[in-house]
């Protein structure tokens, strides 16, 4: 089966695709911030007149080569994201869950409309991911967590690959025995792990961009190896990057053509990918 990646409003999408399709949907939608989220390319040349100052006290001036973004701003977020939970839940197998990705602002109204579609007790976890990285306020305490709720559509029956996730360093080994400490320990439902920053190898350019290493995590565990996993918000493809790496089927959608281009470059030596509404030769 190919891969697919979608051009076009997710709903209409989401809403062709057959019933019990789909093993694993993880959602990272737009966080309501009310702003428009974006991400400057930049390039710094020497030069006398520049508006930086580096090593040894040279200037250099900044050159502004692109930017990518988006507005992040809906009168009713429920409103929106409602009918396509709906359709999360109708697209999901029978053992299959979603992650559904989303900050302080919106998280609390989202859970009452999960347990809702869902039912209270289809309610796996609330995972916190925790980093340390950007901008501080000085008139509260600095918000440096994301939340990531996770429903079964059957609770007595969903996919999760104890054995196969990746164990992690204890914080204080010294409190183990050594078996433990060089065997690590299982994430527990806090996740410490830095975001994209500027100079990583996995930086795309693409604003929101996440991790390849909270992906991998959820991927691996609430998923099979030949089984399909759907990104409807899919941003800069860290979902079906992810997917490749663990023998998973991908379907991406997003309507933003600046992410598809991003994924078109990401995906470039990629040969079964399907793109639907989006080429890459005659878009890019």
């Amino acid at each position: 089966m190919p891969h697919k990646i979608y051009f076009g409003d997710n709903l209409d999408i989401i809403r062709a695709l057959p019933d019990a399709s789909v093993q694993l949907i993880y959602i990272d939608p737009p966080f309501n911030t009310g702003r428009k989220q974006s991400r400057q390319q930049l390039r710094t040349i020497e030069s006398k007149k520049g508006d930086r100052t580096g090593f040894k006290g040279k200037r250099y001036a900044t050159e502004v080569l692109g930017e990518q973004g988006y507005h992040d701003k809906f009168d009713d977020f429920l409103a929106f994201i409602e009918p396509r939970l709906r359709e999360s839940h109708r697209l999901l197998l029978p053992n299959g869950s979603i992650y559904f990705h989303i900050d302080y602002r919106e998280v609390h109204y989202c859970k009452i409309l999960l347990d809702e579609i869902f039912g209270r007790d289809a309610f796996l976890n609330e995972i916190i991911w925790a980093y340390d990285y950007g901008g501080r306020t000085r008139k509260r305490w600095p918000a440096k967590h994301d939340n990531i709720l996770w429903y079964a559509k059957d609770p007595e029956n969903y996919i999760f690959n104890y054995d196969d996730i990746a164990r992690i360093p204890y914080m204080a080994p010294g409190l183990v025995s050594k078996e433990k400490a060089e065997r690590g320990k299982l994430p527990t439902d806090t996740w410490w792990h830095t975001i994209v920053g500027t100079n990583s190898k996995e930086k795309t350019g693409y604003p929101t961009q996440k991790p390849l290493g909270i992906m991998r995590r959820i991927v691996q565990a609430s998923s099979c190896p030949g089984g399909t996993v759907l990104d409807f918000f899919a941003g800069s493809g860290s979902t079906g990057a992810a997917c490749l790496e663990f023998d998973r089927c991908f379907i991406l959608v997003d309507n933003n053509i600046e992410a598809l281009r991003v994924m078109a470059n990401r995906f470039r030596e990629e040969t079964n990918v399907e793109w639907i509404g989006f080429s890459p030769k005659t878009d890019c």
